[in-house]
């Protein structure tokens, strides 16, 4: 993974350090970066994310932040001269914690949606999903549709204040809502029966029956939507938000998000590292 960050830190570089020294020249006439600025100043860029959404970002048995979009954020980071540090909070809150400014940026498996974007700006999409299900029905795992699972008598959970909250609610009401505050407690919410299944973003979906191998968790074999997802970044920072659409751009031409996709989704090596689940 390092020479796979050196790689990214490598391409990045010639446009970004032409970029920030553009910036350091002008911003006596024209400070029109102020969140830019702050992070260099500063040394640091605040990554705000869930914590708990694998495998885009996870916590490790030892505390600590992993996963694609942790990555993406080291990069991102290091090819502006600071830092990366990740401030955890619930899905729910990030965006007003970055509205806020207590963060600089949110990365954290957000789609980029018409009604998000009246709040914040957003650069990406640096990977598309879709909405899935995960459960332990036969039946319900054969659902090709939203309107398969859209039955009376079926509990369902999601992440609250998320997209799957809202499509379970626009796409799927006459199935009962149960919200939950992670990914942890909605799968167990699954398992436990309590729940006949969890809508989730695709890849956390097919990650959980990975995660569980002894729990007959089952997911279906496409999404039922197409979700693009994106970094969230202050609105007021146009010069911020078009240096973070110009790293997006140079991961996808370089091949280099490829090759985190490789590391965070085809290789579950990873899930070694991860706190053990009763």
């Amino acid at each position: 993974m390092q020479r796979l960050i050196v790689a990214i830190l490598i391409g990045f570089s010639l446009f970004a350090s032409a970029g920030c020294s553009t910036l350091q020249k002008d911003k006596v006439k024209a400070p029109t970066t102020p969140v830019l600025e702050r992070i260099q100043k500063s040394g640091v860029l605040r990554v705000g994310l869930s914590g708990n959404q694998p495998p885009f970002n996870m916590k490790t048995r030892a505390g600590k932040i992993i996963g694609i979009e942790p990555d993406l954020a080291n990069a991102l980071a290091e090819t502006i001269g600071a830092r990366a540090e990740f401030v955890v909070r619930p899905f729910g809150e990030l965006l007003a914690a970055l509205e806020a400014g207590e963060v600089d940026i949110v990365m954290s498996q957000m789609t980029m949606t018409p009604e998000r974007n009246t709040r914040v700006a957003f650069a990406g999409p640096y990977f598309i999903s879709g909405k899935a299900i995960l459960t332990k029905s036969s039946s319900l795992a054969t659902a090709d549709e939203a309107d398969d699972i859209n039955r009376a008598g079926i509990t369902l959970t999601a992440l609250s204040g998320s997209t799957s909250e809202e499509f379970v609610k626009k796409a799927v009401p006459s199935a009962r809502f149960k919200g939950a505050m992670d990914y942890d407690q909605a799968v167990q919410l699954v398992i436990n029966g309590e729940a006949d299944a969890m809508v989730a973003d695709f890849p956390i979906c097919v990650i959980s029956v990975l995660r569980f191998p002894d729990a007959d968790l089952l997911t279906i074999a496409s999404p039922f939507t197409f979700e693009p997802i994106g970094a969230a970044i202050p609105a007021k920072d146009p010069l911020f938000v078009n240096l973070v659409q110009n790293y997006m751009n140079m991961l996808e031409g370089t091949g280099l998000m490829a090759a985190l996709e490789a590391r965070w989704f085809e290789d579950g090596s990873w899930l070694t590292e991860l706190p053990e689940k009763n």
